[in-house]
This record gives C-alpha cells, structure tokens and sequence, in this order.
C-alpha cells in the first residue's frame, strides 16, 4: 500500500507558523491522498508488486534540486551537481522543459511531485511511480546490483563522509574535488554483469607488485657512480625478466575503478614517482565506485524501466480513465510530448517494444488455439481464418467491458472475473463503480478487458502474421484436432497470457537483451525504424537501411557499456616498468582521440606511471574520398592499430603493428546472450 504524502499535516493545537507556501504544500498533498491510494490499488489488481512509495510535494526549485541530485535529498559536495541544476532550470524557463516527477530506486521508493503541476499531471505521475516502482522491486539487474534496504540513507553517509574530508584543515579542499574529478571521468567503467563487492583492502595479495629492476634501484636513491660499478648494463640486462613471462591481471578487467582502488598510487611530483594513496583517496574511490554500481542497474534499463512505466500509466490514465473528462485532455498533450521528444526516445521505444511484446504473445496463443481446430493447418492458415469473425468472438464480454451500476445484483456468482468482495462493497453502497468502475475486476476480468489484439490500433496482427511463423508454431504441436470449431477454439483462449509474458521479461532483461529478443522486422516495419550514416563523400546524412539486424546493431552500440566505450585493464605491467595498459574494445566506431587523452591524463592521477591506451582508428584517403564522391559512393575506411601513451608530461602517438590490436574487435560481445546465462 503506498505512503500518504509525507508533508506534516497541519491541526488545530499545532502552534507552528505556517507559510503560504506551507499551506499550499498541504492542501496539494491532501488532493493527492486519494488518488495514492487508487493508483496503488489498481497497480496491483494489474498484477503489479511495487515497493511501498513515500510521495512528497516539493515546489519548483526543490524539483530541480532534486533532479540535480539524481533523486535524492543528498549527495556529496561538487560542482556537477549545480551544473545540472542550471542546465534544468534553463531548460525549463527559455525551452520549455517541464518536471513532472522524480521516484528513485530505494525500498521504500521516493517520489518527487512538484506542487505547481495539475491534478492530471499529478495523477499521471503517481501511476508512472507506481510502475516504477514495481520493475525496481521484481527486475533481477536491480537486485543484482542495488538491492540496498536504504539507498537515500547510505548515499547520505557517503556525502557526510566526503563533505567531512574537504572540511578536514590538514586537506585541500581543492584536491579533493579535483581527485573527484578525476573518478568521475571513469563512473561507467565498471563491470556491469558483476554484482558489486567491496575492495577494502590496500592492494591485491594475490597479485604481483610488479616492477622493473631499474624502478627498484631508484628507491635505493644511490648515486649514478655507484650505479655504475655495481650494477652494470650488462648486469641489469641479466636480471631482466621476459616481458612476457608475467601477466597481471591475468584476464582484461572491466572494473577500472575497482582495479584503480586495488592498486592505484597518486604521482609525488616533488619525488617524481609514485605513491601510496592516502587514507582519503582510497576511501572517496570505493564510495564513488560503490555509487557508479548503485546507478548502474538504472543506466542497464532505460528503455525497458520507461517503457513499463509509460505503459501502464497509459493504461490506468486513458484507458481506466483514471484522469476523467476534463483532466485527460491535459494527460493527452502533456503524455504526446513526451513520447514525440526528438532523438533517442526511451519512453517511446520502450513503449512500443512493450505494446509489440504484449500483442504478440496474445497472438501466439490465439494462433496455436486455431491451429487446433480441425481442417486448419499453417499452410490454409490464412484461407480458413475469418479474421474479423475471431477479433468479434475475442471482445470482452459485457459484463468486464463496462460497469452498470443498476445491475450488480444479476451478476452472477463464481465468475474469476470478478472481485466479489468489492461487489459486496458496492451494493452497500460503499464503493463508488461509477468513479472506479475497475474495482469490481480481478487480474482476470481486467485482462480480459484491455485484451490488446481487439484494440483499433492492433486488429491487424492475427491476419499479418506470416506463414514462416505459422510454420514454427505449428511445428511443435501434437493435437492438432482439438476442436470442432473456431467458436470453441476462442473460449478456450487466456486473456491474461500477454501481461503474464511481459511479468517474465520484466523480471530478466535489460535493455540489450530486450532489444536482441523483441526486436524484429515485424516491429521495424511497424514502428518505420532505419539507420542513417554519414556520408563522407557527399558530407551530409543518408537513411541507409531498415532490416531489423542493422536497426538493432545500432540500437546496441548506443546500449551495450552504458552507450560508453568499452575499455579494459589488458597490462599493469606494460614495458615491464608498472605502466599501465588500457584496451579499448572495438565496435566498429572509432575513439574520440582528444577525449581518450583527457581520461588518459585522469587515470594517471589515480595509476601515478604511465598509462597507455590501444585501439583501432579508422583512416580515409583523401583520394579515395574524391573518387567515392564522382561515383556517389562511400569510400572504404582502413582500420589501424593505434596507441596513446601519456607519461604525466606529454602524449606519445604511435601506430602499431595490426596482430597487436586484431583480438580488439569486439567479436566478444555475444548480443544473443541470455540474460539469465549473464545473471549466472
């Protein structure tokens, strides 16, 4: 059952002097008790499972706070915090912006609701947390990583702790920040399909202190004569051990930031070498990693969290109308904008995706119910259906399709459909059907009546479905003669198939994984989706294909890592000197060079050595360009191996030889892996 709104509640004894605003707060907070508590209701007859959801009314500068503060009240001091809250505000004064909510992922949840939105805005939003809040409690990749009983509780040590460093006058406040800085550089570089665990310790003991022999003699401070007649050339090279002979780590590791906290060291420049972190470094490292592994789980599932929540807030705000008459008009516009908002929309996508997962699970079963008719098989599948004749026959029945109130008492007993505790209710005139006609329905009857395949916008999906699919349906099946007829075929239908599917996938997936599975041609030609490049040789953007495997490529690569390069730890003893050497997994899109040198310079802060980066580049010749573009064609990039190396005083650039970089395609990278082989 969710919370009230948690604003304190004014009375007659209070002696507290209340504001205009502060009864402003209230007044909104006490319009909104019931709709909490009909949201929450009908989530769950929907067969949702949400974590409770504490609702607070804050006004327009605490929502952009708020937003700031990715959905919580504290985090630790640093400038990024209010660089995202100007960009909000200006966004909502000159582009029109608008913050509807704010729920984060905590048990329980806490929802944000800005007191100058209207009621149908206050209403969609509640139902958008409501759902929210369900796919935080029931998806396996939130527990997996931030299944913490009080997430707002530790992010608030965590910001205590911090702020208690940059107060701290034996620390420069100023190297705190910049430390931070240099953290958040690397916030997505950790290893996303591994739970988190903390690294509490100073260093590996498992892993060698790798160094060269020359490194070892410098700590020994001797002069170069005695250098000179001890150790000779000829001395050291004898004593040097095969590059090769020593690999640490032994695989490439993803978590940079936990491999950093491991065995990172900070650069003594009055030494000149490196040195151990202190006691603050180490501990600001672990708690920014021990947040980047909290946020994870939310960056994973975009499309599929915004897609949920957009659908059964559509479904409880339109087609419950949960917002009446006069509100939804308000929900219409408002809803429009969101889903027609340009780009890389995940509530659109998502959306969609989840419409498309629905009607084709219900259309899977009403098709395998045909196809055990007598006389109908997958090759007369289309010959012998009357299409129209089924979508009449699967209409909800009268009695969930609508409520009339002056006819409870002929309803008859022992329907599942109905809940009959709330019909007791009603005839005694203690509900009111008319407001909330889906009271009177159990998961069954409200399946039945928002079945998706009889909706105006869905009444094409049985006849579209090709002979392909009939065929692999029909492949598996034994009583094909279960039937007499088509009438007899569609009683037997489940009406609850659909949503009980999408329950199952909301449980397992992500993002890329939702993607790789319900991403078909079928829904690329439905939905228009192609891909568009940049053609070199006319210098402008062209629409290059809509087969569903190049859609869903590149829908990838802006999903796989966060959309993030993928860049490992490969060597911490490069050269065999303690450097450090950095892979980046390649996709087939090539580095930003000035950006990877920026991050280069922040690594070799939290490594205190050198740190090298491999990758591959992509190079065009001018010439081949100049004929591509005569002949109105793409000339053919040449992909290199390439490395940047950065000292702590200047960058080093070098190609290198191709069998050095060709294990960096990213053939590892298997979209068709189940999540539950990647949860194991």
């Amino acid at each position: 059952m969710s919370e009230r709104p948690q604003n304190k509640p004014m009375s007659e004894s209070d002696d507290t002097i209340y504001t205009p605003e502060d009864i402003r707060m209230q007044r909104e907070a006490a319009k909104l008790e019931e709709p909490v508590e009909k949201a929450n209701q009908l989530a769950r007859k929907l067969g949702l499972d949400p974590y409770p959801v504490n609702y607070w009314i804050v006004d327009y500068d605490e929502m952009n706070e708020l937003i700031a503060y990715g959905g919580f009240q504290q985090r630790y001091p640093h400038w990024r915090w209010g660089m995202t809250y100007d960009r909000q505000q200006k966004q909502s004064q000159f582009l029109g912006g608008k913050a509807f909510e704010i729920v984060n992922n905590d048990n329980p949840s806490h929802a944000f609701l800005q007191v100058s939105n209207s009621l149908a805005d206050q209403k969609a939003v509640i139902t958008h947390v409501e759902a929210h809040a369900d796919f935080f409690a029931n998806n396996e990749w939130f527990a997996l990583f931030s299944r913490d009983p009080n997430a707002a509780a530790q992010l608030a040590r965590h910001a205590e702790t911090i702020r208690g460093y940059m107060h701290d006058p034996e620390i420069d406040r100023s190297e705190v920040e910049r430390f931070i800085d240099h953290i958040l550089s690397l916030e997505d570089n950790i290893d996303q399909y591994r739970p988190y665990e903390p690294i509490s310790t100073d260093g590996d003991e498992n892993g060698p202190e790798l160094a060269a022999l020359e490194d070892q003699l410098e700590e020994l401070e001797l002069s170069e004569e005695v250098k000179r007649q001890v150790f000779d050339e000829e001395w050291l090279e004898s004593q040097e051990v095969d590059e090769t002979d020593v690999t640490f780590p032994p695989e490439p590791e993803p978590d940079i930031l936990g491999f950093l906290r491991a065995h990172g060291k900070q650069y003594d420049e009055d030494a000149e070498k490196a040195v151990e972190m202190e006691d603050w470094q180490k501990d600001i490292l672990e708690i920014l990693r021990r947040e980047a592994y909290y946020f994870a789980p939310q960056k994973l599932t975009k499309v599929l969290n915004e897609g949920w929540a957009s659908y059964w807030e559509s479904l409880m705000m339109a087609d419950e109308n949960f917002a009446d008459s006069q509100e939804f008009i308000t929900y219409a516009d408002h809803m429009s904008r969101v889903l027609a908002s340009p780009g890389l929309n995940p509530y659109s996508l998502g959306l969609q995706l989840w419409q498309y997962v629905e009607s084709s699970e219900n259309r899977r079963q009403v098709v395998e119910q045909l196809l055990c008719v007598k006389g109908v098989t997958w090759r007369n599948f289309h010959e012998m259906v009357d299409f129209e004749e089924v979508l009449a026959l699967l209409e909800p029945e009268d009695l969930v399709a609508s409520v009339d109130t002056d006819r409870l008492d002929v309803i008859p007993e022992g329907d599942p459909r109905i809940d009959y505790e709330t019909l007791a209710q009603a005839r005694d005139g203690d509900v009111d059907l008319e407001r909330y006609p889906w009271m009177l329905f159990t998961y069954d009857g409200l399946a039945e009546r928002h079945y998706s395949l009889v909706k105006p916008q869905n009444r094409g999906y049985l006849s579209r479905i090709s002979l392909d699919e009939l065929e692999r349906i029909s492949r598996y099946m034994f009583d094909d003669e279960k039937y007499e007829t088509i009438e007899k075929a569609i009683d037997a239908v489940d009406y609850t198939v659909g949503w009980d599917r999408m329950r199952e996938i909301r449980e397992s997936h992500n993002d890329v994984t939702f993607l790789d599975e319900f991403l078909t041609q079928e829904f690329v030609d439905e939905q228009n989706y192609f891909t568009y490049e940049y053609a070199r040789s006319s210098g402008d953007y062209r629409a290059t294909s809509t087969d569903y495997r190049d859609v869903k490529k590149k829908l990838m690569l802006q999903f796989t890592n966060f959309g993030k390069p993928t860049v490992v730890v490969a060597d911490a003893n490069y050269r065999n000197r303690n450097e450090l050497l950095l892979e980046h997994r390649y996709n087939g899109v090539a580095l930003d060079i000035g950006q990877a040198k920026d991050v280069l310079k922040r690594v070799f802060e939290l490594w205190g050595r050198p740190v090298a980066l491999r990758t591959i580049k992509k190079e065009y010749d001018d010439h081949d360009i100049e004929v591509a573009r005569r002949r109105n064609k793409e000339p053919e990039a040449r992909e290199v191996g390439w490395e940047i190396r950065y000292t702590g005083n200047e960058f080093e650039e070098e190609k290198v030889e191709w069998e050095t970089v060709e294990h960096l395609g990213a053939t590892d990278i298997d979209y068709d892996t189940k999540p539950e082989e990647w949860l194991a």
